[in-house]
Parts: C-alpha cells; structure tokens; sequence
C-alpha cells in the first residue's frame, strides 16, 4: 500500500528523511507513484551509460547434475578464470526453497516502514542485522534504486532471536540448502590451484563468514537517469546468487574490453561469482568481475545473494600452493577487516578495491 505521506521530492533532506530516517526506501517513494527521479538519484552520465553491451555473448550455464565429472570440473575452472561469473542449473539445491526465499523476501520489503525501520543501523539490536538503502548513503554522491536486509550469520541460536520472523526460516534454509554446492565447487576451484585438500585451516579462510542479503529494487520513474547498483566487484570468496524472473544484472566482458553482458534470468538456476578474496588467493588466476544492476521502468526486481567470505581477523593473499612453481605475487598479504573497511568507505567505483591488496613497485 502507498504510503499516505507528502513529502517534497524538491528537498533533498525530505527525501532522505522520508527514505532512511522513516524506513520507507525507494520502495517506498516508488509506491507513492512519483512520475520523476529525486535528484540525489541522478547518477553521473558515465555510472549510468553501457558504452556496449554485447547481446550475443552470455556467461556460462554449467549442468551440475554429473558432479564428479572432470568437464564439469574444467568448465566451472575455466569460467572462473575467463568470466569471473557462471550460472549453476542441476545444482542440488531445491527448487522449492528457491521459491520459499523469494516470498519471504517479498514478505519482508511488503512490511509496513515501522516493522522494517526496527532493523536499520539505528535501531537494530545487533550490526549483525541491518535494513538500509542505497549502498553507503554517507559517502555516496549519487543514491542506488535499491532497498536490502543484510543478516551476517553467526549461529542458528542468534538468527532466531534477531532475524525478521517473516523472512529468517526460509533465508537460513536456503543458507544451509546451499552448502554442499558451496563446498563442490571451492573443492573443485582449489585443485586447479594445486590445493588438493581444503583441511580446516583453508575451508575457514575461505567460507569463515557468511552474510546474504535480500535485495529489493522498485519500479523507478526514470531508470535510465540511475541504477540499481554501481559498478563494482564483490568482496566475497563466492557470491552465490538467486535473481527473480526480471533481469538487470550486467557483467563486464572479457579483460581490457569496455562491453557489458547481461545475466539473463534461467529458472531454476543460481549465479555464481568470484569475488576479491579469491581473485588475491588465487594470484589473479580467477578473475573478480565487476558488475551492475539497471533500474527498472516497469516491473519490481529482487535478488538473494549469498556472500562466503573469509573471517573478519583472517590474513588473505595468494595462496602458497599458487606460488610453488616460482610465480611472483601480485597480491600482498591484507588483514580481511581492513579489505572490507576499504570497501565500505566509499561509494561503487568498479574494480578499484583490489588496488587495496595489489604489490606496487
């Protein structure tokens, strides 16, 4: 239901009130049918424009149904070197839970803004638990079309007393669903890095922590003056992704190109990425890709991405096992924490976060 408020879409400070102070978000602006973008929604010609997206190109979709299979294996390599992006059908995970996380995402952003407020940086029990909007709105010169829910999983004890009832269930069912697909294809990923067995030490340093995040982008009034997301790379070791039927999610094409691929919705499957953790791990072997989100005209978008990280305290950089034949590292040795600090200090700005760890001369 539309909120019943009238605010001045002229005032900046109006707007913000009425967006992160209330709780309402852009969904809620959307839902009061505004016909033109606030302006601290305009996004710079540069972050909105694709100079060229490449229609006939598409990541990978790669069938898990064979799981020991050396193709399956080099393929899911191969992608995670040349792409940086896949996408996973076959995968083990229920369709019914997919189904489960989209309503319960649905369920959580249709809360009326007093519920949704609770939750936000202010008023939220725990920074394990946080509704925002936008990115970093603090540091952001220009605001994302986008509402999230980000819950860091500590333990199923803390979920139950802290998550949002309408959504914790489904979201840490999909979590634990998602696992043994985690776990294959770190396995998988690790070998052809010489890492034949992940004991505790590695499979802590690279699925330590977990945070997934619902994401909801509404109907904008203007989608080409904005975007849902800016261009950026995860932090992550994996990003294990679930969109809805709508599309928007774009990719950076192959290495020194300026052209964008878009990630066309597939039922049933899941997105997979490499993110900055693993591209440092892995000594640039497989690549951490940059990505974005358009804004929608017509149609209200959501995702529910998964994001498996190091621990906070852990030390990231290129694995020994990639080193052992003599190769130089490209990446320094970077405390986790302060990676994903350097992160959040900012606004989306492409690739430019993996400079943090590089070696420079």
């Amino acid at each position: 239901m539309a909120p019943a408020i009238s605010i001045s879409l002229n005032d900046s400070s109006d707007v913000t009130d009425f967006v992160i102070k209330q709780g309402h978000g852009v969904k809620g602006l959307s839902e009061m049918g505004i016909k033109s973008l606030p302006e601290q929604y305009i996004q710079p010609l540069e972050e909105r424009l694709m100079t060229r997206i490449e229609p006939q190109e598409s990541i990978p979709v790669i069938d898990m149904s064979k799981w020991g299979d050396a193709q399956v294996a080099n393929s899911i390599c191969d992608a995670a070197e040349k792409w940086g992006f896949f996408q996973v059908v076959n995968h083990g995970v229920p369709l019914q839970v997919l189904d489960d996380v989209k309503k319960a995402t649905y369920g959580f952003f249709g809360l009326p803004a007093a519920e949704k407020i609770k939750y936000s940086k202010e008023n939220s029990s725990s920074n394990n638990v946080r509704f925002g909007t936008s990115f970093t709105p603090q540091v952001e010169k220009a605001l994302e079309w986008k509402d999230y829910l980000s819950l860091f999983y500590v333990s199923d004890e803390e979920a139950a007393a802290l998550w949002p009832p309408v959504c914790k269930d489904q979201i840490l069912e999909y979590m634990k669903s998602s696992k043994f697909l985690i776990d294959h294809l770190l396995q998988v990923l690790m070998k052809r890095l010489n890492v034949n067995q992940i004991d505790e030490t590695k499979q802590s340093l690279l699925t330590g922590s977990v945070r997934t995040n619902i994401n909801y982008y509404p109907i904008c009034p203007n989608p080409e003056l904005t975007v849902g997301v800016g261009r950026h790379s995860d932090v992550s070791t994996l990003t294990v992704l679930l969109q809805d039927n709508v599309g928007g999610l774009y990719v950076r094409g192959k290495e020194g190109e300026d052209s964008w691929i878009h990630v066309p919705p597939i039922n049933g499957a899941i997105v997979i990425n490499i993110g900055d953790a693993l591209q440092i791990m892995s000594n640039g072997r497989y690549r951490s890709v940059e990505h974005r989100v358009t804004a929608n005209g017509s149609s209200n978008r959501i995702s529910v991405p998964i994001f498996v990280n190091p621990r906070p305290q852990d030390m990231i950089g290129p694995l020994p096992e990639t080193l052992a034949n003599g190769e130089k590292p490209i990446y320094k040795q970077v405390l986790y924490s302060d990676y994903v600090k350097h992160f959040f200090r900012k606004a989306h700005d492409g690739k430019n976060t993996v400079d943090f760890a590089k070696i420079t001369n």
